[in-house]
């Protein structure tokens, strides 16, 4: 092979790298969530932001990756865009208190967000058309993959180290991303001086940012008995109407809502919304259900977070097979398969076992590997090509989007679930209560002395919480279950 014949795959290899570790510091935090949690003296719903904001810096860059390609240049750009990654990830792994973690975890997800667009795009110019897809087969496997390998390394690395490793384990591989981006990565298209639209993209970016800081912080602060989340609706509220009347009547906006009189595209918009509902919630409701109800140690919560991850390997192979004949079968089995496996969850009780989460994580992941590819052929079935980019956006947008906006619904969910739950069972545990003397009913436990009353206390908060969790579940399996009407009314191309 010469060395011109090397250098496709060379870069083949490099921008994989890049897609993998950036895939990897998507699920990597989340089995550190409780240790996080702890050194940080943050609560649950707190220490879900380092998640959400990562994931809401990813969904406002993304759609911005053709821009910056264009005005900037491919190289430039995944120069700039892995530089700032490792710097982040470093960043993240040397913060001092919750706010800078958020902050630089916000860095990351933005500085991430154009690795996997911009990869993809290299790779079909620098290969010819008829290795297209064993090109872009090799690289899937590697954006497959991160997810998968993220939890287990970081819930080894968090335990035989600290929650700091979790983060900067990825700086070193991101180097050698680097160094192969200096040396492989070129220009495949000449630079294009296109003007973004500000105004689409700034209204678009303070409304998410609006809303979710609304959902975030909602449930702490009294939802609208605060003035701060009267004023942050208020201003996602502003910002969204801005929004939609700006793209409506531009003549060049930041998205373009014509794609949406498309049938299949609109069907494919709704479907992929959800998704991202039921994309990444689980993996922040696990690692702190799994330590604070059973102690379960973080190498074992990355262990049943990776099953997850190779139940969507196996998915994304059989959809191979699959979206040859329908897209609509792999709909139908994609979210069937989340249905039933939160639904599944839901059923557990305080003594769940290790079995029973790692098939509900598999069957969980199969459903996300089987629902991922049917999607895409859906929402591009019938568009035109010339509108398969900013397609692309959109779906990265629209399932970022819904994955951070379920993440603080659920967690908030689980919150307030606990304080109900809590509030209900404390008041028949008092000593008028003739039931709790029973002691075929009170068991080892009792209400006299301090002591008695502290762990009857704990026990209660156990079961507070774990109903929360269930709540959060059914919520889950309720939300997957709304999908089939709109898999029925997507029209086969």
């Amino acid at each position: 092979m010469t060395p011109s014949n090397k250098l496709p795959w060379l870069i083949l290899g490099t921008v994989t790298l890049a897609s993998t570790l950036y895939g990897m510091s998507i699920t990597i935090a989340n089995v550190a969530l409780p240790q996080l949690q702890g050194a940080l003296s943050a609560t649950q719903d707190q220490i879900s932001w380092t998640v959400t904001f990562n994931i809401i810096g990813t969904a406002v860059v993304t759609p911005m990756t053709g821009w910056l390609s264009g005005r900037y240049g491919e190289r430039r750009l995944i120069l700039a865009a892995v530089s700032g990654f490792a710097l982040a990830s470093i960043l993240c792994g040397i913060a001092t208190n919750l706010s800078e973690l958020i902050f630089y975890r916000i860095l990351q997800g933005a500085f991430g967000a154009p690795l996997v667009p911009l990869s993809q795009a290299i790779i079909l110019a620098v290969f010819p058309r008829h290795l297209h897809a064993t090109a872009t087969a090799i690289w899937g496997m590697g954006v497959v993959f991160g997810p998968v390998i993220g939890p287990t390394i970081g819930g080894y690395l968090s335990e035989a180290y600290n929650w700091r490793w979790v983060f900067l384990i990825i700086a070193p591989f991101s180097g050698i991303a680097l160094i192969g981006c200096l040396l492989y990565i070129s220009d495949t298209l000449q630079s294009v001086r296109t003007k973004l639209d500000w105004t689409g993209f700034l209204s678009l970016s303070l409304a998410i940012a609006a809303l979710q800081l609304v959902l975030d912080r909602g449930q702490r602060l009294g939802w609208f008995d605060s003035n701060e989340i009267i004023f942050e609706t208020a201003i996602a509220g502003v910002s969204f109407y801005i929004f939609v009347v700006h793209i409506l009547t531009a003549k060049s906006s930041y998205l373009n809502p014509r794609l949406l009189r498309d049938h299949n595209y609109l069907m494919g918009a709704i479907l992929v919304f959800i998704y991202g509902m039921l994309n990444y919630t689980p993996m922040v409701l696990y690692p702190t259900m799994l330590q604070e109800l059973r102690g379960y140690p973080d190498s074992i919560i990355g262990l049943l977070l990776a099953v997850r991850g190779i139940g969507a390997l196996i998915g994304n192979f059989a959809t191979i097979w699959i979206s040859k004949r329908d897209p609509r079968i792999g709909l139908f089995l994609g979210f069937g398969a989340q249905a039933s496996s939160c639904w599944f969850l839901a059923q557990f009780d305080i003594n769940m076992t290790t079995e029973g989460i790692a098939w509900a994580s598999f069957i969980q992941g199969l459903g996300v590997g089987l629902g991922w590819v049917p999607l895409t052929i859906v929402m591009f079935s019938t568009i035109h090509p010339k509108d398969i980019p900013e397609g692309t956006s959109v779906l990265h947008l629209l399932r970022n989007i819904g994955s951070s906006i379920y993440i603080s619904i659920t967690v908030s969910l689980v919150v307030r679930s606990t304080f109900i739950n809590y509030s209900e069972i404390g008041e028949v545990i008092n000593p008028y209560n003739e039931m709790i003397l029973l002691p075929q009913v009170s068991g080892l436990w009792t209400i006299e002395g301090i002591e008695g009353v502290a762990e009857i206390s704990q026990e209660i908060i156990r079961q507070s919480t774990m109903i929360g969790y269930l709540n959060a579940f059914h919520l889950l399996a309720i939300t997957a279950f709304i999908a089939i009407p709109f898999i029925i009314m997507v029209k086969k191309h």
